[in-house]
């Protein structure tokens, strides 16, 4: 019996020893390894996120029309050219020639004549009232031939560029799976700042052509208050050297000014 006993325990320690050693070498039951198990979740836990980002970016807007908006077409303008006193001026505010704008400005307004320069020759100028009107007439002569070739390359550019920009728009609401991967909506989206970008370097063409002719404008006023003052100034100076007043009434008129 103690024999046998002996065998046994001998037995049982083995057994009780076996299984660890045959895991360890990769024979017998499975190991359960926590670490390799979390990250195998980890990993798992990513491709999926992968897979959902990937979904979602192939996956079509079907409802697009609803941000759809209009734009607005400019029509080209006809001046009325009754004796030929606009004759160009139709061409230079619809199309981009900067030759034509300057023939149709000079058409249409009136020209300093020979015997005027002759006459501003004598003038000084930084006191002369004449100088200044002409250096306004000068510099309205400048900025308005280009304001015309601003509006006119405007306009022919809004034409030119009508078949790009409905291209570009029925694109973008296209809802077929066809033009919404993620490359083709990042490319509809550089193609529409580029086209963001050449309207507003246009609309600052415009911009400048405003600021230059509210600056001739400005200068007009300026001049006209100006030559306001030197004339209320000279007017009572003849006065107060040349009294008219009646009999008793001494520099009464230098007060009234009208």
């Amino acid at each position: 019996m103690k024999k046998h006993r002996k065998y046994l325990l001998a037995g049982g320690l083995l057994l009780a020893t076996a299984t660890p050693s045959f895991a360890l070498f990769g024979i017998g039951d499975i190991v359960f390894d926590p670490t390799s198990y979390a990250s195998l979740v980890s990993q798992l836990t990513t491709l999926e996120s992968q897979y959902n980002m990937l979904k979602n970016n192939v996956t079509h807007f079907s409802l697009k029309q609803q941000w759809q908006t209009t734009l607005t077409q400019l029509k080209n303008v006809n001046v009325a050219n009754m004796f030929g006193e606009t004759a160009g001026m139709s061409i230079a505010l619809n199309t981009n020639s900067p030759s034509g704008s300057i023939t149709a400005w000079k058409t249409a307004t009136v020209p300093v004549n020979s015997s005027t320069s002759t006459f501003l020759k004598g003038q000084t100028v930084g006191s002369s009232t004449q100088l200044s009107q002409l250096a306004m007439i000068e510099m309205a002569d400048s900025v308005s031939p280009d304001c015309l070739t601003a509006v006119g390359q405007y306009r022919a550019n809004r034409s030119q560029n009508q078949t790009a920009n409905t291209t570009l728009l029925q694109n973008q609401f296209d809802g077929t799976s066809a033009t919404n991967s993620e490359v083709q909506q990042l490319n509809l989206l550089n193609a529409a700042e580029a086209q963001k970008l050449s309207e507003m370097q246009s609309q600052g063409t415009m911009q400048t052509c405003l600021a230059s002719q509210m600056t001739v404008a400005n200068m007009q006023q300026r001049n006209a208050a100006a030559q306001d003052l030197n004339s209320a100034a000279m007017v009572q100076q003849q006065r107060a050297m040349n009294d008219t007043s009646a009999a008793n009434e001494g520099h009464t008129w230098q007060t009234y000014i009208p």
